[in-house]
């Protein structure tokens, strides 16, 4: 007896964090055997949680062991973790005016600096900020980092990332405007791809995107990835990275406008693995993409899918999607 009591213990304490009984949803779909290798395909896509107006900007935080989210229209962040589950993290998050305001107003890509601190895209207050308070006790206390071009009003930043050397390259489309590209507010004719200086210069680098969304660099940091939600050409482009850090050479690295009418979703949020595999949102769900632009799988999620991102150790993809917060195993 005493040896099935310790057996039954031994089992207890070794199954690992993530065997809850997470309700799964859609499918994974297998375009090449190499994915095996890279996805648990038998764990299916988990639902952490739900009842988001519209969940984006996933960012695993390693030295709190939680994701946190942006909640767009809810104008908030929101924690995830296996021990304590969804908890509110900040509010507000994008938008600190006092002046009643629809629309996307909330925080969209979330990121962190050299530092450790939290760096939000702030669709309601236009710009990029900081925040002024440690990860582990968040307040909504905001330091601007860029917020215009020119002189001219940035429309809403909406995603972003950091370059190996520090600088901040990112997107801004006109999603957080309360009309969209037609709101009378907007300074800009265009919508620009950024990159952002240590000393705080800022560089247009293309105006080319009619809406620039989804950013992303190879691991070695030569090319850049940047999706287009643009469902008259819903595209992701890829850059080669110049020395000096402007971009060039850019071409399509996958057209999916023809998948927009039978599949919920754009082109949107993506993260590259760091063996180069690109995990990009799109039509239907995730493409998962080879270095090269081949297709490996898509995770079909059945929603409308915004971002993802890896833990530290890339055994997990988190993906938010519309009203959801889903996972994703993923073998190291």
């Amino acid at each position: 007896m005493h040896q099935f009591i310790y057996l039954v213990l031994s089992f207890i304490l070794t199954v690992p964090a993530f065997a809850q009984n997470y309700q799964t949803t859609g499918k994974i779909i297998v375009d090449d055997p190499h994915l095996a290798d890279l996805i648990d395909v038998s764990a299916g896509i988990e639902i952490l949680a739900d009842g988001f107006g519209w969940s984006e900007g996933p960012l695993w935080l390693s030295s709190e062991n939680k994701l946190i989210f942006s909640d767009i229209p809810d104008n908030s962040i929101y924690e995830w973790s296996e021990s304590d589950g969804l908890k509110l993290y900040l509010k507000p998050s994008g938008y600190t005016g006092e002046q009643a305001r629809g629309g996307e107003l909330g925080s969209n890509a979330l990121l962190l600096d050299s530092d450790g601190r939290l760096v939000l895209c702030q669709h309601g207050d236009r710009r990029i900020a900081k925040m002024l308070a440690p990860l582990s006790d968040p307040i909504p206390k905001f330091e601007t980092l860029v917020d215009s071009y020119q002189a001219k009003k940035l429309n809403s930043p909406n995603d972003a990332v950091f370059s190996k050397t520090g600088e901040l390259y990112f997107t801004d489309p006109p999603y957080g405007l309360e009309k969209n590209v037609d709101d009378p507010a907007k300074e800009l004719d265009f919508q620009g791809v950024y990159k952002l200086s240590k000393s705080g210069e800022i560089k247009l680098l293309t105006k080319a995107l009619t809406r620039p969304n989804g950013i992303a660099f190879s691991p070695d940091g030569t090319k850049l990835y940047v999706a287009n939600s643009d469902p008259k050409r819903a595209i992701w482009m890829v850059y080669d990275v110049k020395e000096n850090g402007s971009i060039g050479n850019g071409k399509v690295f996958y057209d999916a406008t023809n998948l927009v009418l039978a599949n919920n979703g754009l082109p949107d949020g993506m993260k590259v693995h760091r063996n180069g595999t690109v995990f990009a949102t799109g039509p239907g769900g995730i493409f998962i993409f080879s270095p090269d632009g081949k297709i490996l799988g898509k995770i079909e999620t059945g929603k409308e899918t915004a971002n993802c991102a890896f833990n530290d150790d890339y055994s997990a993809l988190y993906v938010t999607a519309d009203n959801y917060l889903m996972r994703v195993h993923l073998k190291k």
